[in-house]
């Protein structure tokens, strides 16, 4: 299968090689099976992307080349020495379909290696014979969620008896249905929601509203309608690919504030979807001072969820 260009960004690979070797002087090295230390109430990143060169452990998915890796990798190490600087001592570990398709072993050898620090959402085909019982079974692995996709069959995504079975494994064992979509997405998604009222669910990227540039008051609406449906989240993250694409993403604000006004911080969580967030200018530190610092309509109950208790009761939990 031929592999679709990533729309939320445009790579640069010398400045992230350049930021790579920057970390490298600031952090201590991580040998391969070292253990990662955990600060007390630790930040918790709910959404970033590893990959490995190593093809030969972890295969690239049909039709991938490591030409198509872009950054060439960002591995456990190179995001454990990215998020030491920053107190964020909890990750929430997305499996890339663009590179390994419905493999998930790089991400489970990672929560393997750092138990305490990693949670894995991953990826199963709902058109193979059970997902559900794949689910099931990757749940020891510390999988708690899934990661579905409009992306991949456009208009189907949400249809089929494969995934009525995923959604309703989810809602008995507490694993996400982690949801990459567009906003056109929104009232399918919707629908999805009312028939498994009991599934949890998380929104990635606010569904990349405002990823042409335009933050259209309709789209929040169609995302915040979502908030009547108790065990649905937002995750407010991926600020270099939406609206001006420029720190310190002020011109957000005005969306953050009307999403967790509507699900409420204990429902909102804060991510920064590394590598990603590190190329053309973007920065780690620029992605969390959003929360920190700018959202002055939060307190510091509200910034706690946000950056920390929202993540770690939907992922941490199981």
């Amino acid at each position: 299968m031929a592999i679709p260009p990533t729309p939320t960004r445009s790579p640069n690979r010398r400045r992230f090689l350049q930021w790579v070797a920057g970390t490298a002087a600031l952090t201590p090295t991580l040998g391969p099976t070292a253990r990662a230390s955990l600060p007390a109430k630790p930040l918790i990143d709910a959404h970033s992307h590893i990959w490995s060169r190593d093809t030969s452990r972890f295969p690239l998915t049909e039709g991938a080349t490591l030409k198509d890796l872009d950054p060439p990798s960002f591995t456990i190490n190179a995001l454990l020495k990215l998020t030491a600087a920053h107190r964020v001592g909890r990750i929430v570990l997305i499996q890339h379909h663009l590179f390994h398709g419905y493999d998930n072993s790089y991400l489970i050898h990672a929560a393997a290696l750092h138990p305490t620090v990693f949670r894995v959402v991953g990826m199963v085909n709902d058109l193979d014979r059970d997902p559900a019982r794949q689910m099931r079974s990757l749940l020891a692995s510390r999988v708690t969620g899934f990661r579905i996709t409009s992306w991949i069959r456009k208009k189907e995504w949400l249809k089929g008896n494969g995934m009525e079975s995923m959604w309703r494994c989810a809602a008995e064992t507490g694993q996400a249905i982690c949801c990459l979509m567009d906003p056109p997405d929104l009232p399918s998604l919707d629908e999805m929601c009312k028939r498994h009222p009991r599934t949890p669910v998380v929104i990635d990227h606010f569904a990349r509203i405002g990823v042409d540039g335009k933050i259209r008051l309709q789209d929040i609406r169609n995302l915040c309608k979502l908030a009547r449906h108790p065990h649905t989240h937002v995750k407010l993250s991926a600020y270099y690919a939406l609206g001006s694409k420029k720190a310190p993403y002020l011109d957000l604000l005005p969306m953050i504030r009307q999403v967790v006004d509507a699900f409420g911080p204990g429902r909102c969580m804060w991510a920064s979807d590394s590598p990603y967030q590190l190329e053309d200018g973007h920065d780690y530190v620029s992605s969390l001072k959003l929360i920190q610092n700018h959202c002055d309509f939060l307190g510091d109950g509200d910034r706690d969820k946000i950056l920390r208790g929202t993540a770690q009761r939907v992922y941490f939990s199981q």
